[in-house]
């Protein structure tokens, strides 16, 4: 999604929608800083610092950082709060080590990072719901906002719940979302059950015994074991996995030898990839046969294989009175016919299942595609842009997810 790109105007009710579109230009230009200054995880000094800035000025009760080294949260307090509830509401801020090519004046002004992901529209959607809870405090209990670092890969969710998070913090439930350039501006999509895969990273360490290419026979080559463990490997989703079951098994990356030494057998290979799995009983057994197929077809060679088997991120999800609650408030801003309640499944993974391991909650899809969801950039990509016009959406769900959760008495 290119940042010049106009999304249609969006058709969306409910007073808070009204009120934060009022300040949609500030809120866009708030959005359009922060994509200049992309800081990877746990070094979001800047993004940290503008976010508090924003806060102060919103008027929140509370601002809390240092919490998973650059996360910060803050509380806001509705008009009454008769029975002590707390939901949370959380963006993550940080960029990825990509290079933009982009040329709009707000593209990256730091070489080598970008907001390719869109984090940067997130913590924007989030502190446009704390202006507006802010001023009009609409409900009875306290929203708790959680602006999270290091999602790419350092799991910061995981670093703000072990420095006590919901200790401190100790709200019934929790929400977050994600912008969705496959969705069109309107749309919310979310699921009960699954909504991101678990990523597991695995490394393969083959020994065998190097020697001159020309005498292969005296060698045991690491690299045609390695061959036979990449094929035999794709045996384990299409054999072991029910077809009702989903995983995918794919091996990214293999070091071998040295292209310049063309005569020469390595003695060793190093083979990496990545499972993605929902269920963790799947998750178990495709760990346990990876080491027990590679060490095997290692074995019929006469060379060893040694599985080295990372769990980084669980599955993502989401509760089934959360998830149909969420899906509610969506349909109430923009109606039942333009939020799906059954979206597929990705099999990407997201650190926000790190809360929803500890906490009852649900995570969404805020569509900000083209009108038909084709033709605009994925996730990822050196051009792509948060699209703006979707702010006011996502600021207005936030929102509504506290006054609806934490309504106030008649």
């Amino acid at each position: 999604m290119q940042g010049s790109l106009i999304a249609p105007k969006l058709k969306v009710g409910g007073r808070a929608f009204a009120h934060i579109s009022a300040f949609h230009p500030e809120l866009t230009a708030f959005r359009r800083d922060l994509h200049a200054h992309p800081e990877l995880g746990f070094e979001e000094i800047y993004t940290a610092a503008r976010v508090k800035e924003a806060l102060e000025r919103c008027g929140v009760d509370a601002i809390h950082t240092g919490i998973g080294k650059t996360g910060l949260v803050a509380t806001i307090q509705g008009r009454t709060n008769s029975g002590g509830k707390m939901i949370g509401l959380r963006a993550d801020m940080d960029a990825l080590p990509m290079t933009e090519l982009n040329d709009f004046v707000w593209k990256s002004s730091s070489a080598g990072l970008m907001h390719g992901c869109g984090h940067d529209g997130h913590t924007t959607m989030l502190v446009g719901a704390a202006r507006y809870l802010a001023a009009t405090r609409n409900f009875d209990g306290t929203a708790v906002l959680i602006f999270q670092p290091g999602e790419e890969g350092y799991a910061g969710a995981r670093a703000m719940i072990e420095e006590g998070l919901f200790d401190r913090f100790p709200v019934q439930s929790v929400y977050g979302m994600h912008n969705w350039p496959g969705l069109r501006p309107g749309t919310i999509g979310l699921n009960t059950g699954p909504m991101m895969a678990a990523a597991d990273r695995v490394t393969i360490e083959i020994t065998g015994r190097g020697g001159h290419g020309a005498h292969a026979y005296q060698t045991v080559d690491p690299v045609l074991v390695s061959a036979h463990i990449i094929t035999a490997i794709q045996s384990i989703v299409s054999r072991n996995v029910r077809a009702i079951d989903s995983a995918v098994i794919s091996i990214c990356a293999m070091h071998a030898g040295d292209p310049g030494a063309m005569s020469v057998v390595p003695g060793t290979a190093t083979l990496v990839g990545t499972v993605r799995t929902f269920n963790p009983e799947v998750q178990d057994m495709v760990e346990r046969r990876l080491s027990e197929l590679c060490a095997a077809v290692a074995m019929g060679f006469g060379a060893a294989a040694a599985v080295h088997y990372e769990r980084i991120y669980p599955a993502t999800i989401n509760t089934s009175a959360e998830s149909d609650f969420a899906a509610s408030v969506a349909e109430s801003l923009l109606g039942p016919e333009h939020v799906l309640r059954d979206l597929d499944p990705s099999m990407g993974s997201e650190d926000f299942a790190f809360m929803l391991q500890v906490k009852p909650g649900a995570y969404m899809r805020i569509g900000q595609g083209a009108e038909n969801g084709a033709g605009t950039c994925v996730l990822h990509n050196t051009r792509y842009d948060f699209n703006d016009e979707i702010l006011p959406l996502g600021a207005a769900l936030h929102a509504s997810l506290v006054e609806q959760g934490m309504p106030l008495s008649v």
